[in-house]
């Protein structure tokens, strides 16, 4: 079983979904959430992030991933008269968590983390991208399922605190979500809803996810965006092999 969530006001959603695994109720849980927001705010207006600043993470990418990149590029062409800044093909990302900024984690306690992320024993696992919701701060995928997401992202963050890293927030918080668009200012979330809810009708976006990447991460001012290098690639068991 998968670690509890739990209703947290700094999360989005702020309350869990009653179900981790059903595409149904994940998919109506996050438009829900999504339809109840009036304002939306600035994605870049977050303290701790000045020029310069790097921090690791652990993430999953999708380099390869030519389905979700064509599905992206052509919402985010849909999309592209709100203004956002799209988040470009080779920047699509989920966060699973923070290590902690490079000024304060050792490459030798990252070198120890991609170690026993190693030895997590982790199976591979399908993720299916489902129609866009958002945030108050962006326009997003919605994945299905959540338990897979959960349990690696609790994973990762065990082995951080047996290190001794400040880690990032805790897993009752985590909301798995694959962004496409960053909102850039505050504006009534009405006229995005209403864009967005036109492009949910898309088929869903098969993933096979093999690997987490953990990354030294830093954000740019022009364009806007987040961009990162992998530190260490960690491949996870094949599907097929026993595991725990």
């Amino acid at each position: 079983m998968p670690p509890e969530l739990a209703l947290d006001p700094k999360a989005f959603p702020q309350s869990p979904p009653p179900d981790l695994c059903d595409p149904g109720i994940l998919v109506d849980h996050d438009w829900r959430a999504f339809t109840e927001v009036r304002r939306m705010k600035s994605h870049w207006d977050r303290p701790g992030w000045a020029d310069g600043r790097r921090a690791f993470y652990w993430m999953l990418t999708f380099p390869g991933a030519t389905g979700l990149i064509r599905r992206t590029q052509h919402c985010q062409d849909e999309l592209a008269h709100l203004g956002m800044d799209s988040i470009p093909s080779d920047g699509l990302h989920v966060t699973l968590t923070r290590i902690g900024s490079t000024e304060v984690v050792q490459r030798s306690r990252v070198q120890l983390l991609a170690g026993l992320a190693g030895h997590l024993r982790i199976p591979a696992f399908p993720l299916t991208a489902r129609p866009l919701a958002g945030s108050t701060g962006a326009v997003r995928f919605t994945l299905t399922p959540w338990s897979p997401l959960v349990a690696l992202q609790a994973a990762l963050s065990e082995i951080g605190s047996r290190v001794g890293v400040p880690g990032g927030r805790p897993t009752s918080m985590f909301r798995p979500h694959l962004g496409i668009q960053y909102n850039n200012r505050e504006r009534p979330a009405a006229p995005v809803i209403a864009s967005v809810a036109r492009l949910r009708t898309l088929a869903p976006v098969s993933l096979e996810i093999s690997r987490v990447e953990l990354v030294e991460l830093w954000r740019t001012s022009n364009p806007p965006s987040y961009r990162w290098q992998v530190v260490h690639s960690v491949p996870l068991l094949p599907a097929d092999v026993p595991h725990p």
